[in-house]
């Protein structure tokens, strides 16, 4: 199959979401409104106000009335409104680390089996990361964005990568299964990982995990920098920045912290 190929639209994807757009425009509508609208067949507009009524979202006013949204696409938008309030929060603590390493600092979430970077603020080195992240999908064995999430990612997830092909971008990638295991292990046992031009060459990276309220990692915190200018023997000084600025982004987030107060 030719992935390259522009994929044509599902048709009753298609009407299915002409649907909602009718019923965002107009809140409500009869089927018979609705099929003339599609330009189909009753029964067949019943059909698909049939399934989108069973994932709730749209729901009838009256046991024979008309139909609008339903909760479901509430619960949708709570989800996207999350992200979007992860980004927005995390944009002050990407600032104060980067203002504090004078380096490149980003935030991350795991999205369809990569670490995609949500928000960044380049460092001040006149000499840095030129690459703009934001938005960008790396892979989850190659990156220290990736590795945290990889290691508090299901088990199902972490099997996917493990047991698929782990391609090597840098002579320094890992690629074989065993050894990223190992790694993921030491990333739970320590609280961060690194990436030592792994993805870029002459390229290192730290991250460390962002918590939500339940406890699940929400997202991580990074900084990418040349290697001459963080070299392993900085790690631990500079996961300690991270660190911070990842618990006041959580406390942002509603993370309760246990520790003793005055």
């Amino acid at each position: 199959m030719d992935t390259a190929v522009e994929a044509k639209p599902v048709q009753s994807v298609d009407r299915a979401a002409q649907i909602l757009g009718m019923l965002r425009e107009q809140p409500s509508l009869t089927i018979s409104e609705i099929a003339r609208r599609l330009g189909v067949h009753r029964s067949t507009a019943f059909r698909l106000l049939a399934t989108l009524e069973s994932h709730d979202l749209v729901e009838q006013e009256t046991a024979r009335g008309a139909y609008r949204l339903g909760f479901g696409l509430l619960r949708m938008a709570n989800a996207v409104t999350g992200r979007i309030d992860l980004t927005r929060d995390a944009q002050s603590s990407c600032d104060d680390a980067a203002a504090q390493l004078k380096e490149t600092v980003n935030v991350a979430i795991l999205d369809q089996s990569a670490a995609v970077t949500i928000t960044q603020t380049v460092g001040e080195r006149m000499i840095g990361v030129a690459r703009q992240y934001v938005g960008q999908r790396g892979p989850l064995h190659a990156t220290s964005t990736g590795k945290v999430l990889l290691a508090y990612a299901s088990p199902a997830e972490q099997r996917r990568i493990l047991t698929g092909a782990l391609e090597a971008f840098t002579g320094s990638t890992i690629t074989d299964a065993k050894t990223l295991a190992d790694e993921l292990e030491a990333v739970l046992q320590r609280g961060w990982a690194s990436a030592v031009a792994e993805w870029e060459e002459g390229i290192n990276a730290l991250a460390v995990p962002v918590r939500g309220p339940g406890g699940e990692i929400v997202a991580t915190l990074s900084t990418t920098a040349p290697a001459f200018r963080l070299p392993e023997s900085s790690f631990v000084d500079h996961v300690a920045v991270l660190r911070e600025a990842a618990d006041r982004l959580e406390a942002k987030l509603g993370v309760v912290t246990t520790g003793a107060t005055a």
